[in-house]
């Protein structure tokens, strides 16, 4: 959805009226994941996409219906339906979809909250006495909107807050009044959780080409160097942050968490061996250093020396990047964020062709079981 906020926001503003369509759930191997979102307001003009194109024109159907009617829907496509079949969905796997009429005061918050950088979370409800109710929670505990009842409100927020730390978009069920063991009800939860850091350091012309792919990637990028006259916002000038400073005094006292990178391009041992050690005693989802194999062999030993474990060692993704022949700092750059996505994935890379595991993943939800 955040992709086509200006869209929707450009839309209210020309009082038009707006019907928008989530996926919320998706099962085994499918083109997009929860959150995913398509509008379509009352002049038939699309902006978004919830399947890459395989069920965009039965979805539009949908919506042109909610937009008649003004009654919300959760309408599933999946390849063992004829109807899947006739709309082109053909990855093998299925998707849920809530459509629903979008509302003018829940996009103003979301949008205000997105563009603050500030954490909030949209709760649906989907089925039941619920179906169509929205709820926002602010990471700070102000909500506006309601599920229908304060036991119901409370369940959600709770959920909500802890979704939100962990950036994650899910359905949760819950009771009707909000008992955490009910199967009564189905709430759709999404995040919009501020962007994750990727921190790259060294000043460096890969650097540079990093930024692009890490924006890309959805990260907030900042470059750091203790070397003033390389680390300018002239030789950066798409960085969200240029910080002229030690690495490893830097990092520090950085923000990190589980979704943020490191990606270290210094190339220099008197920078990268403190880096590195601050680096393994945070929470850093991934730690890619640039280096030869000689290099990083001799990384290693000094690292060892100064007391960093085999378990530790064992984090860093060195020589950084994945196996693909890449020498301009374009192609590394492709290489580096390619690991990236492999690890916060929990995948290993390699060709698809010569692959067995599913295209897209195999999630589950809690759809599969009604």
């Amino acid at each position: 959805m955040i992709d086509i906020l200006d869209t929707l926001e450009r839309w209210q503003g020309d009082g038009r009226r707006v019907a928008i369509a989530t996926v919320v759930a998706v099962e085994f191997s499918a083109p997009r994941d929860p959150g995913a979102a398509m509008a379509v307001n009352d002049r038939g003009e699309v902006a978004g996409s919830v399947s890459g194109g395989c069920v965009e024109g039965a979805v539009y159907e949908e919506a042109q219906d909610v937009l008649r009617t003004g009654r919300a829907r959760l309408v599933t496509y999946g390849i063992s339906d004829a109807d899947a079949i006739s709309v082109g969905l053909t990855c093998g796997g299925t998707i849920h979809i809530f459509v629903e009429m979008l509302d003018r005061e829940i996009l103003e918050r979301v949008t205000d909250a997105v563009r603050r950088d500030a954490p909030i979370a949209l709760a649906i409800g989907l089925d039941g006495k619920i179906v169509g109710l929205e709820r926002l929670i602010g990471e700070d505990g102000d909500a506006f909107g309601s599920m229908g009842n304060e036991g119901l409100d409370h369940a959600v927020a709770g959920e909500a807050r802890a979704l939100l730390a962990a950036g994650d978009t899910v359905i949760r069920t819950f009771g009707e009044e909000g008992e955490p063991v009910g199967v009564d009800v189905r709430v759709f939860i999404r995040s919009f959780a501020p962007k994750p850091n990727m921190y790259v350091f060294g000043a460096i012309d890969f650097s540079r080409a990093m930024v692009h792919v890490g924006k890309d990637l959805g990260y907030r990028v900042s470059v750091i160097d203790a070397r003033p006259v390389f680390a300018t916002r002239q030789r950066f000038p798409h960085a969200d942050d240029v910080v002229v400073e030690w690495p490893d005094e830097f990092l520090s006292r950085a923000p990190i968490d589980e979704r943020t990178a490191l990606v270290i391009l210094t190339h220099d041992a008197k920078f990268d061996i403190p880096l590195l050690q601050v680096a393994l005693q945070t929470r850093a989802g991934y730690i890619g250093a640039m280096g030869s194999r000689r290099t990083h062999s001799e990384r290693v030993e000094q690292l060892r020396a100064a007391g960093v474990t085999d378990a530790e060692l064992a984090r860093i993704h060195a020589p950084i990047g994945l196996d693909i022949g890449a020498r301009t700092p374009e192609e590394t750059a492709i290489s580096i964020a390619a690991e990236i996505v492999g690890v916060r994935s929990g995948r290993k890379g390699g060709s698809l062709s010569q692959g067995t595991e599913p295209v897209h993943g195999t999630p589950r939800s809690p759809l599969a079981a009604r």
